[in-house]
């Protein structure tokens, strides 16, 4: 992967061909986004991620050969996956962010949604549709969680206020600690929680985002965490044990 000396390179993986078309037109429209490939199934998605190697891959969920949580679980590792789907269901977005998506789009969030999805995943961030993230605080029963939804975790977009093998994964998003948070990573991890960026978090602690990220880093290797979503998710699911 190469967007650093150029375009995002987008591969669109759907089995519909009027919404690999739509989203290609929306996104050649953007001069820093371009689409190198397109994938009518799961399996052709993957073929062509590794033949390829694109910045983003954009999976509709119900594909044949592999669903879109499948080839989340196979690509995330070494590409930023954003799972857009029509279907609104929770077990989706718990599986899709286990197993390390880079952000979940329902498909009428709508074009400029989806141009931001794919700007938050290249800056280390995800981008989860407005609809899905209330209802996923809500899920966390944690006082306050309405209003926390306006702003979550996220470098720049964040997330936003939008059937297989792997579609019925439960539990928590992340395994949980393999080693101690230091005390300024834990107030770290509770500022990603919050919603705030890595500048915020830096001004406030007056420290350099540099080293914000190098916190996020080591953070992330603790929990066992794919991004900030993940490191959100153990924040409160911590807040929620302590109730």
């Amino acid at each position: 992967m190469n967007s650093s000396t150029g375009p995002v390179r987008v591969l669109i993986a759907d089995d519909q061909a009027d919404v690999r078309s739509a989203f290609r037109m929306i996104l050649d429209t953007q001069p820093d986004i371009t689409v190198v490939a397109e994938a009518a199934d799961g399996s052709a998605a993957v073929a062509e991620a590794k033949r390829l190697r694109p910045d983003v891959v954009l999976a509709d969920i119900r594909m044949p050969k592999l669903d879109g949580l499948e080839v989340t679980r196979q690509l995330a590792e070494q590409h930023k996956v954003i799972v857009v789907t029509t279907f609104d269901l929770d077990e989706y977005v718990h599986a899709a962010l286990r197993y390390g998506a880079a952000g979940f789009l329902l498909k009428r969030s709508g074009p400029v949604l989806l141009i931001e999805a794919i700007r938050a995943a290249m800056a280390g961030d995800a981008l989860i549709s407005p609809q899905v993230t209330v209802r996923l605080l809500r899920h966390m029963a944690l006082p306050g969680a309405e209003q926390a939804a306006e702003r979550v975790p996220g470098s720049g977009s964040g997330m936003g206020s939008g059937m297989g093998s792997g579609s019925g994964a439960k539990g928590p998003l992340i395994a949980g600690p393999v080693e101690e948070l230091t005390a300024r990573e834990r107030e770290i991890a509770e500022q990603v929680a919050d919603g705030a960026t890595n500048a915020e978090i830096g001004a406030g602690l007056f420290i350099s985002p540099g080293t914000v990220k190098n916190h996020l880093a080591s953070i992330q290797r603790k929990l066992g965490a794919r991004n900030r979503v993940g490191i959100a998710a153990w924040v409160w699911e911590q807040a929620a044990g302590n109730r």
